[in-house]
Parts: C-alpha cells; structure tokens; sequence
C-alpha cells in the first residue's frame, strides 16, 4: 500500500490546484479521477461554453462588419462541425497541460473511481477492473456536481438535454427552448441565439438571472428581447410533451411552447453517492458535505471543496478552496475568505459583478451613493461600436468605501477584477476615481463610475 501526505479524489479546479499546491509545499500528493483531467469546468461546463461563447462573439462581430466599413463577399454561414473542432482543441490543449503540471509537480495520479474505506484510506477501482489501495494522513473530497435531472423532464440528451448533452449536438437546432434563466441558461441563450438558432427562455421565478443588481437584469432582459430572444419569466411547468420533430413545454397556464431542442437548465446535484462518506461518518446536509472555514469536515484529517463542498457552485471559488485546503493538510492554519467572490455571466453583452447589489447594501442598512457610466460615453466603447452598458458602482455615502460593482457591457468580465482588487484591499471610490486610468480604454468606465459616485464624472451628464 503506497503511502502519502494527501490523497485527493477528483480532478476537476479543486483538486488538480490542490495537488499542485501541496506538492509545492513539499507534501507527496496522490490524485485520483475517473474521468478525465478538469472535471465539469474544462470538459463540460466553463471552458467549452466560454468556447462556443467566442465563436457566438465573433459571428455577431461578422454580422456587424458592414457598420464599421468591413464588407464580406458572399454570406458568412456556422460551419458547426468546424466550432466543435475548435472546442475540443481547445479542450484537449488545457488537459494536456494540466497533465503536464501534475507531472512537473510529482504528483502521482490514478485513474479510477474512489472510495473511502476509512480515516485513512482509499480504495481506487480502475477501469481494467483491478483496484489500488492507499493511505493518506489528510484527504480532500473534490468530486464535483452534475446537472440537476428532475423526473418531469426525461432527460435522454437527444431531445431534452442538460448543459453536459447540449455540448455534444453535432448540429445546431433551429429552435431551442430553455428552461431554467439562470447564469448558464442566459449564457446558452445568447450562445444559440447569435449562431442563428430561435430561443426561448423559460424562468419560474418573476426575472432572469436573480442573482444580478435590478439595472442589470433589466438592461440584459431588454438586450437580450432586441436580439430576438423570446423571455416568459413566472412561467411554471406542469409537463413536457415529445414528438418525432419538437419538444413541446406545458405551463401551468395552459400555453404550450415548443421547439427542436429543449435546454434544462434548473440546477446541479452534488456527487457525493458512493465515496464511502457514510462509512467513515462525513456529514452532508441536503446532498452537500458540511465544512468550516478551513475547508475541513467534521472528521478531523478529511477536507471538500469545490461543488461538492461550496457555498458557490464556481471554477475560481473551487480552485481557491482548494488552495487553502491543501496549505491546512501541509500544516498552515488557513481559512477561506468569500467576502470578495467576482461572478461573471457571459451573456452577449457579458456581466460582471463583484460585492452587494443596490438592493443588498440597502438592506444591509447602508446609505449608498450610487455612481453610474455608460458606455456610450467611451470613446474606446464607440470605436468598437459596443455602446450598449453601463458601469455601476455602489458605495458607503458616509465612509465612500466600494460596496459592490456592476457592469454590464464588452469584457465586463475582465473590468470586474479592478474593482474586486479595490474591494479586497479596502480602497474608496475616490481612490479609484484619484487613480490615473490610460486613455482611450474601457477601464475608464470604471474610474469615471467611481467619480459619478460623487457627482464628479467628466464625460457624463450628472
């Protein structure tokens, strides 16, 4: 029996940078998957959206070049089966290097399915049948979720198909309807929508994407209807009807809305079924094992993170998770921070947004100062011809102290992570807006949303 400091089961963002961390810290380090390297993150979920994402970018881009002078000879058309070959190129290429840096690191790495048989030990069951047993002084549980298969819908993944299935159409859909206006429903929304498909988003609750700030939902809400997108918010189902050609959703309404495809898109299952937590006695709650700060469960030596673990269903959230567990089974005394968590949604246009909503910090009993940019106001913004957005940033009227920050428009997902910085080391809005941005940039938006704040914006009306 091989014997290490940490094994650790699963390889998706949690585990494979909790591996690379322990090794770093001189631990021996031993990984476990049963699949393949990345978890849902690289094979199923942010990176191959966020692929097909670029590619929906680009064809909105073509669709437009005529306005800024860029004539194309002859009709620009998806060549669907070439998009999937990017995809998974660009799959294959991050798996290869996460293969490589486990190997750099010395961590030794198993392929099979995992089972705890006690404090201490694991038993891997390998696909050639044979099974590998191992000691480790600390453990960490990084097994991930899947979606969400809620009996109504009979997911067959030809039809009606979870985020995982609709990866794997070989052909795009001329209708598709979506059930679930969450993040990854808006974001598959946009995706099919700007690669020629008719979409249809069905939301239970009264908006799309509750999580956002209320201006953002409603400018989203209204981009997104411009672009042909058909939104029904409150809408409940009651059953799903197949047919040969269409898939057809019945509201409690008793309005039936159909299309080629359906997208269910309400939520994800924690993979915590047959690792052997009930044996060595680690609590779940509803599913989900329960943690504290340092990531550790209630049996002393044995961590989770990622999904499986997290208050936040999120790539980065589970990498840094499992940085923190990884220093705590090395020896350190680390906690995980969440008061700084960015999220990004990458509708067209994106979303990003870190900190408390207007609504959140109001309710928190703050004064806020509200300051607001649009991006028409920016020259960089115009010469993309990307004017439709706004930044907004939401801070203590009292102290001036950034609340939150919210921005909706073109790479709102990479001006996000100034004011997250901004956040996390306690800056001000005037320190943002006494901050010297370079000109002509996006990441103006963001200096002069911090100066709206104190009715001190140059390039908007007050």
């Amino acid at each position: 029996m091989s014997t290490y400091d940490l094994g650790i089961i699963g390889g998706g963002p949690g585990g494979y940078v909790a591996a690379i961390k322990a090794a770093q810290l001189g631990g021996t380090v031993c990984l476990i998957e049963k699949g393949e390297w990345g978890g849902t993150c690289l094979n199923r979920g942010c990176i191959p959206t966020k692929t097909l994402f670029a590619v929906a970018n680009l064809a909105t881009q073509v669709q437009e070049a005529s306005a800024f002078g860029v004539n194309i000879n002859g009709e620009a058309t998806i060549d669907y089966p070439q998009v999937l070959t990017h995809k998974t190129s660009v799959i294959q290429q991050l798996k290869g290097g996460i293969a490589q840096l486990l190997k750099a690191n010395g961590v030794d790495t198993l392929n099979g399915t995992a089972t705890l048989t006690d404090r201490n030990t694991i038993v891997v069951s390998k696909p050639d049948g044979t099974t590998e047993q191992l000691h480790a002084k600390n453990i960490i549980i990084a097994t991930g979720s899947e979606p969400a298969e809620p009996p109504i819908f009979e997911i067959d993944e030809s039809q009606v198909l979870t985020t995982t299935g609709i990866l794997d159409l070989t052909e795009l859909p001329e209708s598709l309807l979506i059930v679930g206006g969450g993040v990854s429903g808006c974001e598959f929304a946009s995706i099919f929508n700007a690669l020629g498909c008719r979409v249809t988003v069905l939301e239970l609750l009264p908006t799309i994407l509750a999580t956002e700030d209320i201006q953002v939902i409603r400018h989203i809400q209204l981009f997104m209807k411009r672009k042909g997108i058909t939104i029904h918010t409150g809408a409940k189902l009651t059953h799903v009807k197949k047919s040969d050609a269409s898939v057809t959703a019945v509201l409690e309404s008793g309005e039936e809305l159909s299309a080629q495809k359906m997208l269910v898109s309400i939520g994800r299952r924690y993979n915590t079924d047959g690792i052997g937590l009930e044996k060595v006695g680690v609590r779940t709650e509803d599913g989900k094992i329960v943690v504290d700060a340092r990531m550790q469960t209630n049996i002393a030596g044995i961590y989770a993170v990622g999904d499986v673990a997290s208050r936040y269903l999120l790539a980065h959230v589970a990498s840094a998770e499992g940085k923190v567990a990884a220093q705590n089974c090395l020896g350190d005394s680390v906690e995980m921070d969440y008061q700084v968590i960015p999220w990004c949604v990458f509708t067209l246009p994106e979303i990003g947004h870190v900190g408390m909503t207007e609504k959140e910090a109001t309710d928190e009993g703050y004064e806020v100062k509200i300051g607001r940019f649009p991006y028409a106001a920016n020259g960089k913004a115009l010469g993309l011809r990307e004017t439709d957005g706004f930044v907004k940033t939401v801070s203590d009227a009292d102290s001036g102290d950034i609340l939150g920050v919210h921005i909706v428009g073109v790479h709102a997902s990479t001006l996000i992570h100034e004011a997250a910085v901004a956040i996390r080391t306690g800056a001000t809005a005037m320190d943002i807006a006494g901050t010297v941005h370079a000109h002509p940039t996006l990441a103006e938006m963001v200096m002069e949303s911090a100066e709206a704040a104190y009715d001190r914006a140059i390039h908007s009306l007050h």
